[in-house]
């Protein structure tokens, strides 16, 4: 069956040429984060236990948790909490099979655990942490359009769509790259940096100034000198980062409410502000393709969490950031291009209502020169949709 694509020339400068441009990102230690990355661990976890019992992943949404803040005292050398964090794994899973039981909610919370251990070392979970499992049953009528054993193509279980871009502007490559820097870089030689961090940016013409907020771990911190020099020491790293994706100008502020007296201080007992103060939300950070960017298209759906099978919110999402890369890459003449992709519930996941391609050529390209080869990788990429679903049970995509 032929799919409905449509391809058109958008008239507009593309993002990277206008004036002014705000990028976001809540790196891993966020509250927002923190929620959705438990949301995807449970969700991976529980596809993982179907097949293992059933040969196939069984219906669930696990995008719905919350973090609730604690209370914390910290301060240098070590603080303490006062108060532990709280956390409710809330969403749908099937619990039941074939008149076999499944230990859903059990699943559930070893997956936060393990998530949590791995993105906030300093957290101890049995101190400073309390956790909650309500995961309840899905309607029928959904569960009836979630079916792991026909051996077709899974029909869509919502009429929704997914939306990207590409390719990223220098601001939002530099944003992206600090980000992986000090979490694969800088935190492993000082562990001073906490996982809670969020960068905004914002370019002005040719100008970037980008505004890190970093939590401070208290241990590893003994006095405010200390603590200002890691400050320093901070921004001048991002700077060396940003400097190697843009030849723009570039200014790095970190911790700018800081009023270098011990009571206001970005200072933290366990690296994520949500020890104190800050709650999160599946689904209110960074989009799929890990950034926050209102001067471009973005869904409002929460990917991570949502089923991979059929789950539109999610799969059409990843697919449509990696078919508009794809897209940049394979294709000559893109100066920029957005994806859209829209479902109708109970249709086939491979036949959207309509994918949308809107492009920006470069000077001197014409749609003809670019259509062509947009229109096959789209397609193929339909064609190609279950492998979505198989790398997101592997953990291979990143859904924040």
């Amino acid at each position: 069956m032929s799919r409905n694509i449509a391809i058109e020339m958008l008239n507009q400068v593309p993002v990277q040429d206008q004036q002014i441009e705000l990028v976001e990102r809540k790196c891993l230690g966020h509250p927002d984060s923190i929620a959705d990355g438990i949301a995807e661990a449970v969700s991976r976890a529980l596809c993982n236990t179907y097949i293992d019992q059933f040969g196939g992943v069984l219906h669930h949404n696990t995008d719905q948790g919350e973090i609730v803040a604690g209370e914390s005292m910290p301060q240098f050398g070590g603080g303490k909490i006062i108060k532990p964090i709280f956390i409710l794994l809330d969403g749908r899973a099937t619990k039941e099979f074939k008149g076999e039981k499944i230990a859903a909610d059990t699943v559930a919370l070893q997956a936060a655990k393990d998530y949590l251990h791995s993105i906030v070392p300093e957290l101890n979970l049995d101190k400073h942490l309390i956790m909650d499992c309500r995961l309840g049953t899905g309607s029928t009528d959904l569960r009836d359009v979630f079916n792991p054993e026909e051996g077709k193509i899974p029909r869509a279980n919502d009429t929704s769509f997914g939306v990207s871009y590409a390719p990223f502007s220098d601001i939002e490559k530099c944003i992206k790259e600090i980000s992986l820097y000090i979490d694969t870089t800088l935190r492993p030689k000082y562990p001073v940096y906490g996982q809670d961090i969020k960068i905004m940016g914002l370019r002005q013409g040719n100008s970037i100034k980008l505004t890190i907020c970093c939590a401070m771990v208290d241990r590893y911190v003994s006095s405010l000198s200390e603590y200002v020099n890691y400050r320093e020491k901070l921004a001048e790293e991002a700077l060396k980062v940003a400097k190697t994706c843009t030849d723009k100008h570039v200014e790095v502020f970190v911790n700018t409410a800081d009023c270098d007296v011990e009571c206001s201080l970005f200072l933290t007992v366990t690296g994520t502000s949500a020890e104190m103060g800050d709650d999160g939300s599946v689904g209110r950070g960074n989009r799929a393709n890990g950034l926050i960017t209102p001067h471009r298209p973005m869904s409002m759906e929460a990917t991570s969490g949502k089923n991979p099978i059929n789950h539109i919110g999610k799969i059409y999402n990843l697919l449509s950031n990696e078919l508009a890369h794809t897209c940049v890459e394979k294709v000559d003449g893109i100066a920029e291009i957005q994806i859209r992709l829209l479902s109708q519930i109970g249709v086939p996941i491979d036949q959207p209502l309509i994918a949308s391609a809107q492009i920006i050529p470069k000077q001197s390209f014409t749609m003809k020169d670019i259509e062509k080869d947009v229109f096959e990788i789209i397609d193929s990429g339909l064609e190609n949709i279950t492998s979505v679903t198989e790398r997101v049970i592997r953990g291979e995509l990143k859904t924040f």
